[in-house]
């Protein structure tokens, strides 16, 4: 398969995982959270391997110098921090003007705008080899799934109809064939190689800052083990994977 065609196959099987949203319509709350804490810890190590193990190796091996390198996943790590803060302020002071309904619409464009940088990401690591591409796609796979259960529960939480609810959460997982098919265009102008350090520092962002401390909060005793056993297993399974 060429480059284009693995970016298509990615971008329409990320939309397709913002169905697993409608999972929470047959699960209850206390399943669901039980799910939830797992499936976060191994994505956390999804994330942090697949940066680790796969992107900069990745980015290293085409002879880019180390500083620029890891200046790059630095300020991917730093873009990603300043989008957090930006749309918690205004999740605050939405939630303080209006109730529930401008939060749920700030889920749809976080959600949305880190499908389109993800896109981004995974495209430029397709470009460079195509097994850190499926690397790279399974690693932001692995955070999706349970980001589109919190999220749809937000939505429908939010007053928003069932149906509606999944249609936006897929339409807003279609940013990331958007953000692919982006970054496959601008590669025939620019080099799209720092894109993939970038994107490094975005996934360690998320695994380290926002996941991390999610799986933290649990405090149920034996069950803590199977957490560090989840994120440990996402280390493990991006470093079995890797070229």
């Amino acid at each position: 398969m060429t480059a284009l065609e693995w970016i298509l196959l990615g971008g329409v099987a990320m939309s397709a995982i913002a169905l697993v949203g409608s999972v929470t319509l047959v699960l209850g709350e206390r399943r669901l959270e039980r799910l939830l804490v797992p499936l976060v810890a191994l994505a956390a190590g999804s994330l942090i391997g697949g940066a680790f193990f796969h992107m900069l190796p990745a980015v290293l091996s085409t002879g880019a110098p180390a500083p620029t390198t890891f200046a790059w996943a630095a300020g991917g790590f730093v873009v990603f921090m300043v989008l957090e803060q930006f749309l918690h302020w205004h999740h605050e002071h939405g939630r303080a003007a209006a109730g529930k309904e401008p939060l749920t619409y700030l889920v749809l464009l976080g959600d949305g705008l880190h499908n389109l940088l993800g896109g981004m990401a995974v495209a430029g690591s397709f470009l460079i080899d195509p097994q850190v591409g499926i690397s790279a796609w399974l690693a932001a796979a692995a955070h999706e799934v349970p980001q589109e259960l919190g999220d749809f529960g937000v939505l429908v939480h939010g007053g928003w109809k069932k149906g509606r609810a999944l249609l936006f959460n897929v339409l807003s997982g279609s940013t990331f064939l958007v953000g692919g098919l982006v970054t496959y265009w601008a590669s025939f102008e620019v080099d799209v190689v720092p894109l993939v350090a970038f994107a490094a520092g975005n996934f360690l962002y998320l695994g380290a800052s926002d996941l991390v401390p999610e799986v933290n909060r649990s405090r149920a005793g034996l069950a803590s083990l199977g957490h560090v056993g989840c994120f440990v297993l996402g280390l493990v399974l991006l470093y079995a994977l890797r070229p």
